[in-house]
């Protein structure tokens, strides 16, 4: 019977000591390759400055605003203590629906903005979108000859209702791109209703023209549907007591008429009295009416007024934008530490399996 134990690799027992001697020796044997460390790091940072060089400059438009909501301002004191404790009552007392709380900035990032944006135009004559500019700066006009029929390049011209399936395709690239970071909306302060939106693009003038009509385009859209039922209203108001007047100015030409024509008239004919009685009570019926829809209107108005927020332009993006390039100095030094430290992890590595293999 065989009583012999199995037999396991040694494990040498861990020690501080050696792991840091073991380092040690492998940094002095980096440095025993100095000038070809020279070498690599100069490389790297010629690298390094042809990059920072070719890589391409942008611009941001920042612009900042802030929401007037009168009724936002009922629950502003509560909200306020509230906040102090960690509760979020933005809510209470403020917008309804999408227009609640934070729900602004995903308004503004919404596709169909961007869109609508995107096809305004860049140029006083109408002849570019701003689409068809951002497709230029990015050189995608040239990437999508391939998706043309005719070999032109594809625009995308203003004032056109319906596009094409390849032109709307496009257009949501578009949109991915600038979603994908260059334009960004944020609340600078939770407990403020200032938000501020930057837009980070190839061109200058393109970075400014976007933000500011996007802001426009969501301040349009902001209040047309907060104020949506009312309006309606008022029109529907407005319109009723138009009618109304015009009717009960024919009423009162008529009465005047009849009671002209009374004075003339033999008392023997008692139906012309009684003509004259409908008219009058006619008119007396339609001015009631036409009182009650005036203040009706009126009272719509007021409260439309008072509905109705006010989006405030704080600070609007001027020339010179904010030029964003990368610094030589920040980009030699990346690359000279990151070829210099590939270099050593090879030698390291070279010199492990030639210790091994040997």
């Amino acid at each position: 019977m065989n009583t012999e134990q199995p037999s396991y690799p040694y494990e040498p027992e861990f020690s501080f000591k050696k792991l840091i001697s073991d380092r040690a020796d492998d940094v002095k044997y980096v440095f025993s390759f100095k000038k070809s460390m020279v070498l690599v790091i100069m490389v790297a940072a010629a690298i390094g400055a042809a990059v920072a060089y070719k890589w391409p400059v942008t611009y941001t438009a920042r612009l900042t605003f802030v929401i007037d909501d009168a009724k936002s301002g009922s629950a502003g004191g509560l909200a306020g203590i509230a906040s102090q404790f960690g509760f979020n009552l933005d809510g209470i007392g403020g917008a309804s629906g999408v227009l609640a709380g934070d729900n602004v900035q995903e308004l503004l990032k919404s596709q169909r903005l961007i869109k609508e944006t995107l096809l305004s135009p860049y140029d006083s004559l109408g002849t570019l979108s701003l689409a068809d500019k951002y497709a230029q700066v990015n050189k995608l006009d040239q990437k999508w000859l391939k998706h043309s029929k005719d070999g032109k390049i594809i625009k995308f011209p203003v004032g056109i209702k319906n596009y094409t399936r390849t032109q709307d395709s496009l257009l949501h690239e578009i949109t991915t791109m600038i979603l994908g970071g260059e334009f960004g909306i944020a609340k600078t302060d939770k407990k403020l209703g200032f938000f501020e939106v930057n837009t980070t693009m190839k061109e200058e003038k393109l970075a400014q023209l976007f933000c500011t009509r996007m802001i426009k385009q969501g301040t349009d859209f902001f209040i047309q549907t907060k104020t949506g039922r009312l309006r309606n209203n008022v029109n529907r108001l407005q319109k009723r007591a138009d009618s109304i007047g015009v009717i009960l100015n024919k009423k009162t030409y008529a009465a005047a008429a009849a009671n002209q024509g009374l004075l003339d008239l033999n008392p023997a004919y008692t139906s012309s009295n009684a003509a004259v009685d409908i008219t009058e009570r006619d008119k007396l019926v339609l001015s009631s009416i036409y009182t009650e829809t005036v203040k009706n209107l009126e009272a719509s108005k007021t409260m439309l007024a008072q509905e109705t927020p006010t989006v405030q332009i704080v600070d609007e993006p001027e020339f010179p934008l904010k030029k964003n390039r990368m610094k030589y100095s920040a980009t030699m030094l990346l690359f000279m530490i990151g070829f210099g430290g590939l270099y050593a992890i090879y030698l390291i590595a070279t010199r492990k399996s030639k210790d091994e293999n040997g």
